[in-house]
């Protein structure tokens, strides 16, 4: 298997003002997310609003970005569902497809036991040749999968061989895993990297952020990376009250395509309800914020 490492955004769905999927700016998007040095990429996520596109526009949208990165980075796809049949078949699809990875969130409708948890992983596992990202995000699911949970799934399921952690407070989570799984597991962050250094420092080898940021996460990693900390650090606390203006529930996909739009990456910041749209105070408080960062 590929080390898989880095920042891995999570990209964005692009909407036109129908709420239809915008296939150029999506294409732009992936190459500006590519030029700007990412290490990976992944689709269908919670910041792609993955819950709010059906099943034929995944099926669409899936070989053409796959297409269009050309190998330049690995690509994770996220295939999780509320049934495992349909993860299985979902996970084999994105293979075929050409995914690099998996990132496969537990399944949540109907809460599962903990041997229901493991036939899961162990059914999609055995089902595809990939690697497979366990999400373990609470917070959405309403599933804990514990540090137990993982070091059993990375031992006894072939391809279970990294584990994203949205389970605040992430740091300690990761420490926990860190003890827990040593290196059976690569452990990467999420939450738009909102404890980015901290998960760092304690073991994980690289996050999974929304997509407006990167250039500053890519920065902040190569930095860390070459141990100037100091300067990551700096770096890093500078974007804090964007991060934490994006980190409103409901409303950072929307923030971020206002300032992708801003940069002149994609062409609209339609999002697609339940999602929430940035109403006008807001969308100035955010451009104030921005503009705080330039100045």
């Amino acid at each position: 298997m590929s080390n898989y490492e880095g920042i891995f955004p999570i990209a964005l769905t692009t909407f036109d003002e129908h709420y239809e999927v915008d296939e150029l700016s999506q294409l732009a998007l992936i190459n500006y997310l590519i030029d700007c040095g990412v290490h990976g990429i992944a689709i269908f996520g919670n910041a792609s609003e993955g819950y709010a596109l059906s099943e034929s526009e995944k099926a669409r949208l899936m070989p053409l970005i796959i297409k269009e990165v050309r190998g330049r980075v690995p690509v994770f796809v996220s295939t999780g569902h509320t049934g495992t049949h349909v993860a299985v078949q979902i996970s084999k699809a994105a293979e075929e497809a050409g995914a690099d990875g998996l990132m496969i969130l537990p399944p949540y409708f109907l809460k599962p036991s903990a041997e229901d948890l493991f036939g899961y992983y162990k059914a999609i596992s055995d089902a595809v040749s990939i690697p497979i990202m366990i999400q373990d995000a609470p917070l959405l699911t309403g599933v804990n999968i514990g540090a137990a949970q993982m070091a059993r799934m990375a031992k006894e399921c072939a391809n279970v061989k990294l584990t994203k952690v949205e389970a605040p407070p992430t740091a300690l989570k990761v420490t926990e895993v860190k003890q827990t799984c040593g290196d059976s597991l690569t452990i990467f962050g999420g939450l738009n990297g909102h404890f980015f250094l901290e998960e760092l420092q304690r073991g994980a080898r690289g996050t999974m952020p929304g997509s407006d940021l990167i250039p500053m996460f890519v920065r902040v990693w190569n930095l860390f990376e070459v141990g100037n900390r100091h300067e990551a650090r700096a770096e890093f606390n500078r974007h804090l009250p964007l991060i934490r203006f994006e980190l409103q529930p409901g409303l950072g996909v929307s923030a971020m395509k206002h300032n992708l739009k801003a940069a002149g990456v994609i062409k609209h910041t339609t999002v697609r309800p339940p999602t929430r749209q940035l109403d006008q105070m807001a969308v100035e408080e955010l451009q104030q914020i921005v503009s705080d960062l330039k100045g």
